[in-house]
């Protein structure tokens, strides 16, 4: 009688709970408010947009990176709304709310949130004019590829331009726009210039490190505010939080561009502010070190300027050492077998053990190589730099990298000056 009563009562109790539940869910959903906490016995997730931070009931199915890519309820959501538009032209309002009611009706999605990196790359819309330009985009466009498969990101290239007038370096801006409202389900979006190249195929990026920011780009604070320069930082390579504020900050960035009336006059007002600018033009590498010293108050809490590692290096830093590198790196396999130990591709744990090894070393492999002055596709490279030197500089880089994806695969470069040759890898090496 006793088991029986308690059957009865939780038979009883456990519907009106369950109902409770999804009711508060469903209110709490739909509430125009900022945060919001869920209490239940299933899973609650928690995502910062770097200005508000989302607690959303993701249910007891959601497992591991299992998406749903055919479930899409009938509910409206932003893509119903005629008014909603891709082009840079009409500013997007009260995205993150947008974002967050997308994900509640599409919960797949959730698990993992923070740490979903979405990378954009592209290059322009015809044939390079350099006669091997559109061999070394296919080279450059695998580095990328290689990278996001091992590290489980999706990654997007466009040659098209989003807006017409926006050409060159403003082109990005338009592109990682519309990229947001695609991908919903991506925290992070990185753009990457074609001409970038990852250089440490392990190195996962620090996210955590970021957790309080927006956008992050590889700079040195002194050269920004104190020197004024333009050269400050690098904007070929960057992170942003898909969030509102990431919407508003492109508004006010893209404004410098060549879509505005007054774009002549953002070049006089730029070089007047870095005066070691010698392009009259408008330029989106200088428009942000504008807005970092004069709108620091605005945006500069919400920007973190990354020098602690290669978000993104200047090749002619980097191509003479990376011989020495891989010196280095097949002397530490030598000595520690588990490092040198054959593995699947898709298990990733044995990065993490390099660490131990690098960590203050100073000789770890740079992050990403970027080879800004030799206009790989045009071939009218920066006058400081030969056409082979950087063409050189080009091979033994990728190849530097595709050797850290080959390992996985058996095979190694028989040089870095060699794009064309590989050999099979004894077992055990380096050892």
């Amino acid at each position: 009688m006793p088991n029986q009563t308690g059957s009865s009562f939780s038979s009883n109790i456990i519907p009106i709970i369950a109902g409770t539940i999804v009711a508060l869910s469903l209110f709490w959903a739909f509430r125009p408010i900022i945060t919001f906490t869920f209490t239940s016995p299933n899973t609650t997730t928690t995502f910062n947009t770097g200005v508000n931070t989302y607690n959303i009931f993701s249910g007891p199915t959601i497992s591991g990176h299992e998406f749903n890519h055919t479930h899409d309820p009938p509910e409206p959501t932003f893509y119903d709304d005629p008014d909603l538009t891709y082009t840079i032209n009409k500013p997007i309002k009260n995205w993150d709310e947008k974002r967050r009611e997308w994900l509640w009706l599409h919960p797949s999605f959730i698990s993992g949130i923070e740490k979903r990196v979405m990378l954009v790359t592209g290059s322009q819309t015809g044939p390079c004019q350099n006669p091997v330009g559109d061999h070394l985009l296919l080279r450059f466009f695998k580095n990328k590829v290689d990278y996001c498969r091992i590290h489980g990101y999706d990654i997007i290239y466009n040659n098209l331009l989003f807006h017409p007038k926006m050409f060159t370096y403003w082109a990005k801006i338009p592109s990682v726009r519309a990229t947001m409202l695609a991908h919903p389900e991506a925290e992070w979006i990185m753009w990457a210039d074609a001409d970038a190249v990852f250089t440490d195929m392990d190195f996962k990026i620090p996210l955590q490190r970021y957790k309080n920011h927006n956008f992050v780009v590889h700079g040195w604070p002194d050269l920004i505010y104190k020197n004024k320069s333009w050269t400050g930082l690098n904007a070929g390579v960057f992170l942003i939080r898909n969030s509102q504020w990431a919407f508003d900050f492109m508004d006010v960035w893209s404004g410098m561009g060549p879509q505005t009336p007054n774009y002549e006059k953002w070049g006089e007002i730029l070089r007047e502010t870095c005066k070691d600018k010698t392009r009259p033009e408008s330029d989106d590498q200088t428009g942000l070190v504008y807005l970092l010293l004069k709108e620091k108050e605005k945006w500069g809490d919400k920007i973190y300027i990354e020098d602690g590692y290669y978000l993104e290096g200047y090749w002619k830093n980097i191509v003479g050492k990376v011989e020495r590198i891989t010196e280095k790196y097949n002397g530490v396999m030598k000595s520690e077998r588990g490092l040198r130990r054959r593995h699947a591709e898709k298990v990733r744990g044995y990065s993490a053990l390099w660490e131990a090894y690098l960590e203050g070393e100073g000789w770890r492999r740079p992050f990403m190589t970027h080879f800004r002055g030799c206009q790989l596709c045009s071939g009218t490279h920066n006058g400081l730099y030969t056409r082979h030197s950087c063409l050189d500089a080009m091979e033994k880089v990728l190849n530097f990298a595709d050797n850290q994806v080959l390992r996985s695969y058996g095979f190694v470069h028989t040089s870095l000056g060699d794009s064309e040759s590989v050999m099979p890898l004894p077992f055990d090496y380096p050892a």
